[in-house]
């Protein structure tokens, strides 16, 4: 039996309906990043392969400074084309937002 999903909306204007998607969005991939992150930091100081130090240093290694902003500059792109996308908005971070180029995304297009 086929029936046709309908899209939720939990706004009166779709525009906050589409923020408030992106908002929730982002809480969870950062949730999923922040526990990451730390269960890395955490293992690595525990086997003593690196120090605490160590981490804090890299706040001035301009090579890994250029890396994350280079994967913030990424991150930035897919988000703006979830914000001009149209269409389904039911999954905003589908695969195919993941492909835009960034330069395409940051111009809206």
């Amino acid at each position: 039996m086929s029936r046709e999903l309908k899209e939720l909306s939990f706004f009166a204007d779709p525009e906050t309906d589409r923020l408030a998607q992106l908002v929730f969005d982002l809480a969870a991939q950062l949730h999923v990043e922040r526990a990451r992150r730390l269960g890395l930091e955490t293992l690595l100081t525990r086997k003593g392969v690196v120090s605490e130090a160590d981490i804090a240093a890299l706040a001035t290694d301009e090579a890994f400074l250029a890396k994350a902003r280079e994967g913030l500059d990424d991150s930035l792109a897919r988000l703006f084309t979830v914000l001009t996308e149209h269409g389904d908005r039911r999954a905003p971070l589908r695969p195919e937002t993941k492909s835009v180029p960034r330069q395409a995304a940051m111009a809206g297009e």
